[in-house]
């Protein structure tokens, strides 16, 4: 007979990806609710107008060409510490305007405080650890790199 504790359930990837197209909070939302998942928490990460005081008028974001594999691996062991999630992430490249996602995660769990955890846990590793760039055209007329070396 199956397990129905969520503990004893592996973490699950049901998305990992970097996209040249818009990505948006319902896609991964429905996409990781299930029949066993009592809650879903989603993150949008979105393209504001200002950065340090400043106005920015958009971003381009460049990718290193193993950040596909990347993110999967470590979407993979973001899973493995959250059993019995289901886990959604994905990364835009290119040219963003202002409200655009740039970032969307979605983690499902039996509980909301194991979907929250997840969630947190896979934004920050993303974020972290993925080789993706964030070129700034700020209104002044002046470019910024952000996250490059």
């Amino acid at each position: 007979m199956p397990t129905t504790d969520p503990h004893q359930i592996p973490g699950e990837v049901v998305h990992a990806g970097i996209s040249d197209t818009p990505i948006d909070a319902e896609t991964a939302w429905n996409a990781v609710e299930s029949a066993h998942t009592g809650a879903v928490v989603s993150f949008g990460g979105i393209v504001r107008n200002h950065d340090g005081g400043r106005d920015v008028l958009k971003l381009t974001y460049s990718a290193h060409p193993n950040a596909p594999t990347r993110i999967t691996e470590l979407v993979t062991e973001v899973a493995a510490r959250h059993p019995g999630t289901r886990l959604w992430a994905a990364h835009r490249v290119g040219e963003l305007q202002i409200g655009d996602a740039a970032l969307i995660a979605a983690a499902a769990s039996a509980h909301r405080g194991a979907a929250f955890d997840a969630c947190r846990d896979l934004v920050e590793t993303v974020k972290a650890h993925v080789p993706v760039w964030k070129e700034q055209f700020f209104a002044d007329g002046e470019v910024e790199w952000v996250g490059s070396a």
